[in-house]
C-alpha cells in the first residue's frame, strides 16, 4: 500500500514554509527559466510493496527527469493523469490510484510541485483511496492537494474548480472517518468556490452543505441554505420533481430541529404530494410516518393514527416501513398508558427488523433506538441494553456511522450506570465522548451529558479528581447550550459541589454551593423549594467543614454514627 507519510507532510506544509513559498505563475504560462519547485512531500515517502524483477514501477526505478527532458515528459505525465481519471470514472479504483501516484513525480518536474496538475493527481489519488477504503491515505493525499490549491486560488476559474473538487472529496473522506464537524467546513468552502464559477447557482452544493449542517445538528445554519437550494431547484426542475423532494426532506428536518413543527408538517405534506404524484410508494409511506411523528409533537394523535393506518394498508406485511409505523404507533399507545398494546407493537416491529437486511442502516439504527427508549419509559432496562448492544455491533460493520455509534454509546453507558454496572459504563462513555466530539463539535449538548455521566461514573468509583474534571467540562458545555437557569446546568453545579465536599475541599465546595443558590434565586419564586434545599445543604457543608460528625453533605451521604462509649 502506498502511503503518504504524515511526518513529511507536516514538515513540508508547516506555516513558515507555506508563508515563504515563492509565488507560482499561471499554468501553461510558466517561464522556462523558472526553477522547478518541489512537491509538498517527498515522492520517496510513497511506500510500496517490493517490486518484482519484471514489473517495477517506473516512478520508483528511474531517476526524475532533468529540466531538459521536460518537453518529452510533459505529454507523458498529463497522459498518465488523464488515463487515471478515465480509470476512476470507469470504477477501476486500484488502477486509478496507481496511475495517479505514478504521474506525480513527472508532473512535479514539468509544472512544479505547487501546481494544478499535481493537485488534480493528488485529488484523484485521494478519491481512489477513499473508494478502496484506505481512508488515512485518502486524507493525507487530499490535505496535500488542498494546501496546493489554497496557494493558487487567485489563478482563475480552473483553480476554483479543482479546489471545489478537492474539498468535496476531503469532506467525504472526513465524514467516513467520523469527522463530520470538520467536513462541514470543507463543504462550506467548496460552496464558496463553486459560487465563483457557476452562473446558474449552486443548488446541489447548497443542499449538500445544508444536509451536512443538519447532520451536525446546526439547524439554524442549515435553514437559509436549504431555502436557497429549494428556490433554485424548483425553478430548474419544477415543484413536483424528485430533486425538489430531496430538498424538502432536509428542510422538514431543519424546521423540526428548530422546534418549528407546524412549518415542518407543511413541508411534509408537500413532500407527500410529490411522492404520490411520482408513484414512489415506499418514500410516501416513510413520509407519512414522519408526518405522524410531527403530529404527535403537536398533540394531534388522531391525525397521527390516521397517517399510520394509511401506511399499514399500503405496505406489505414484512416491510421495513410497516415495522417503523408500528414503532410510532407504540409511542402513541405508550403516551396513552396502554402499555401492553405498546409492547405488542414493539414486538411486531422488532420481529420484522430482526429478519430483514436494511438498505438504510441509519434508519434501522434509529428504529432500534426508538424501541429502546420506549422500553426505558416503561422502566424496563434489560431489553434496551440488549438492543443497543446489538445495534452497536451492527453499526461497527457500516462505514460513516460514527455519529450514531457515539449517540448510542452515550445512551448505553448511561443505562449501564443507572443499573450499577459502572465498570462497563466507563469505556462506552469514553468512546462516546471521542465520537461525539468529532461528529458534532466541542460544544454539542450530547457531549456535555456524556461528560456528566463520566463524572458520575468516576464518583461511583471514588475517582474524585477525575469526577470534578468531567463535571466542569460538562458544566461549560451544558450551560452554553441551555443557559445558566436550566435545571441541568444547575444540577451539574450541585454535582461539582458534592464532589469537592467528598474530597474534603470545603472551600471549593462552598463556592459551587453558593452558585447553586444564586442560580435558583435567579429563577424566581417557582423555585422556592429548591432554594431552601440548596441553603440547607450549604449549612450542612459548613458544619462538615467545622468537623461536625452529624453533618450530612452531600445530600445522599450518611452522618457519622456516634461511637459506642461503653
Amino acid at each position: 500500500m502506498r502511503r503518504l507519510h504524515r511526518s513529511l507532510l507536516a514538515a513540508a506544509l508547516s506555516k513558515p514554509l507555506c508563508r515563504h513559498r515563492p509565488p507560482l505563475p499561471l499554468l501553461l504560462h510558466r517561464s522556462p527559466l523558472r526553477p522547478h519547485q518541489s512537491l509538498p512531500f517527498s515522492t520517496r515517502a510513497l511506500t510500496t510493496p517490493l517490486p518484482t524483477s519484471d514489473a517495477a514501477p517506473a516512478a520508483l526505478t528511474t531517476p526524475p527527469p532533468t529540466p531538459s527532458a521536460a518537453p518529452t515528459s510533459q505529454p507523458t505525465a498529463l497522459a498518465s493523469l488523464e488515463a487515471a481519471e478515465r480509470k476512476e470514472a470507469a470504477g477501476d479504483h486500484q488502477e486509478a490510484l496507481d496511475l495517479a501516484l505514478k504521474a506525480l513525480a513527472p508532473l512535479q518536474e514539468t509544472h512544479g510541485g505547487w501546481s494544478l496538475p499535481v493537485a488534480r493527481a493528488l485529488r484523484l489519488a485521494g478519491a481512489a483511496a477513499f473508494r478502496l477504503n484506505l481512508l488515512n491515505d485518502s486524507l493525507d493525499s487530499l490535505e496535500a492537494a488542498a494546501e496546493i490549491v489554497d496557494s493558487l486560488l487567485g489563478a482563475g476559474a480552473e483553480a476554483a474548480t479543482v479546489g471545489a473538487a478537492v474539498l468535496d472529496q476531503l469532506a467525504r473522506t472526513k465524514t467516513a472517518m467520523g469527522r463530520r464537524w470538520d467536513a462541514v467546513a470543507d463543504l462550506r468552502r467548496a460552496l464558496e468556490l463553486k459560487g465563483r464559477v457557476l452562473e446558474a447557482g449552486c443548488a446541489d452544493a447548497c443542499r449538500d452543505v445544508a444536509e451536512a449542517y443538519v447532520g451536525v445538528l446546526c439547524f439554524d445554519k442549515a435553514l437559509p441554505l436549504c431555502l436557497s437550494a429549494l428556490e433554485i431547484t424548483v425553478e430548474r426542475f419544477g415543484d413536483g420533481s424528485a430533486e425538489v423532494a430531496k430538498v424538502r426532506q432536509i428542510l422538514m428536518v431543519a424546521y423540526t430541529g428548530l422546534g418549528r413543527n407546524e412549518e415542518a408538517l407543511e413541508q411534509n405534506k408537500l413532500l407527500r404530494m410529490v411522492y404520490e404524484g411520482l408513484g414512489m410508494d415506499v418514500e410516501l409511506s416513510l413520509a407519512e410516518i414522519d408526518g405522524a411523528g410531527l403530529s404527535i409533537l403537536l398533540g394531534r394523535t388522531e391525525d397521527a393514527m390516521n397517517d399510520l393506518k394509511k401506511v399499514m394498508n399500503r405496505a406489505s406485511k414484512d416491510s421495513e416501513e410497516r415495522a417503523l409505523a408500528f414503532v410510532t404507533m407504540a409511542k402513541i399507545l405508550c403516551s396513552q398508558e396502554r402499555l401492553s398494546d405498546s409492547r405488542r407493537c414493539l414486538e411486531i416491529a422488532r420481529e420484522t427488523l430482526d429478519s430483514k437486511r436494511s438498505a438504510n442502516p441509519e434508519r434501522t439504527a434509529g428504529a432500534y433506538t426508538e424501541i429502546s427508549m420506549l422500553y426505558e419509559s416503561m422502566t424496563e432496562f434489560e431489553m434496551p441494553l440488549c438492543l443497543m448492544k446489538k445495534t452497536l455491533a451492527f453499526l461497527e460493520r457500516v462505514s460513516g456511522m460514527q455519529h450514531i455509534q457515539g449517540s448510542i454509546s452515550a445512551r448505553l453507558g448511561w443505562l449501564l450506570l443507572l443499573t450499577k454496572r459502572v465498570d462497563e459504563a466507563v469505556p462506552l462513555l469514553e468512546k462516546a465522548v471521542e465520537m461525539l466530539k468529532n461528529c458534532f463539535g466541542p460544544l454539542h449538548f450530547g457531549l456535555g451529558f456524556a461528560y456528566k455521566h463520566l463524572g458520575e461514573a468516576n464518583l461511583e468509583l471514588n475517582q474524585l479528581d477525575a469526577a470534578v474534571k468531567f463535571f466542569v467540562l460538562a458544566s461549560d458545555i451544558i450551560t452554553a447550550a441551555f443557559g445558566p437557569k436550566h435545571e441541568d446546568s444547575i444540577e451539574i453545579l450541585q454535582l461539582i459541589a458534592n464532589a469537592y465536599g467528598l474530597m474534603g475541599s470545603y472551600k471549593h465546595a462552598e463556592d459551587y454551593q453558593l452558585r447553586v443558590i444564586a442560580a435558583y434565586e435567579s429563577c424566581g419564586p417557582d423555585m422556592s423549594y429548591e432554594q431552601r434545599e440548596a441553603r440547607r445543604l450549604l449549612e450542612q457543608l459548613r458544619k462538615k467543614a467545622e468537623g461536625s460528625p452529624h453533618a450530612v453533605f452531600p445530600a445522599n451521604s450518611l452522618p457519622v454514627l456516634p461511637q459506642n462509649r461503653e
